[in-house]
C-alpha cells in the first residue's frame, strides 16, 4: 500500500497508522534513501525491490527512481491531498522544531540551519512549495496507467482519521 502526498503532508504518520491498524510492516522510505550527509544509499533500489515484492507492506510514495515499481506493486494508494496552506504550515513547524532540537533523522542526518531556506533551492520548505501541485498530476497519470487501482483521496487530517478509524474497521477509544 502506498501513501502519496506532498513533502511534510503527514505521509509517514498516516503510513504508520495504517501499518498499526492492519498489522502490516511499514517501511519508512526516507530511512532507506538517505545515507550519512544526506547522500543516497547505494542499496536503496535493491531494498525497495525486496520489501515491495512481499505480499504486505505500506510505504510513502516518493523518489522518482522507485515510484513506478511501487505503483506497479501496490494494491491501494492513499492520497493525502492537503491544501498548500496546510502543508506549508506543517513543513515550517516541523523544520523549525527539528532544527532547534537538533533531532537526529535518518542515518545521523539533521535539518540544515534554518538560514539555508534562503540559499538552498531544494530546502524542504521551498521543495514543498514548488512541488505541491505535482501530486495531482502523478495521481492522474497513475489512474491512466492503472485504472483498476483503488485510490483513496483524503483532503484533510480529519478525513484521514475518519478513514483510519472507520474504513479500516477500528473505532476510536
Amino acid at each position: 500500500m502506498l501513501v502519496a502526498g506532498t513533502s511534510a503532508s503527514g505521509k509517514t504518520t498516516l503510513a504508520r497508522g495504517i501499518s498499526q491498524r492492519l498489522d502490516v510492516p511499514h517501511i519508512e522510505i526516507d530511512a532507506l534513501f538517505h545515507g550519512p550527509d544526506w547522500t543516497p544509499r547505494d542499496t536503496f533500489l535493491a531494498e525497495v525491490d525486496e520489501f515491495s515484492s512481499r505480499p504486505e507492506w505500506v510505504t510513502e510514495w516518493q523518489y522518482s527512481s522507485v515510484r513506478p515499481l511501487l505503483a506497479e506493486r501496490a494494491e491501494l494508494v492513499v492520497w493525502l491531498d492537503l491544501s498548500r496552506t496546510t502543508v506549508m504550515r506543517q513543513v515550517v513547524r516541523r523544520t523549525v522544531r527539528r532544527s532547534v532540537r537538533k533531532e537526529q533523522l535518518w542515518n545521523g542526518n539533521q535539518e540544515p540551519p534554518l538560514r539555508t531556506v534562503f540559499t538552498d533551492p531544494d530546502h524542504i520548505i521551498r521543495w514543498a512549495w514548488k512541488t505541491h501541485h505535482e501530486n495531482a498530476n502523478r495521481i492522474a497519470a497513475l489512474l491512466s496507467e492503472r485504472p483498476e487501482l483503488a485510490i483513496v483521496r483524503l483532503p484533510s487530517h480529519t478525513a484521514a482519521r475518519r478513514w483510519l478509524d472507520g474504513v479500516l474497521g477500528v473505532t476510536a477509544s
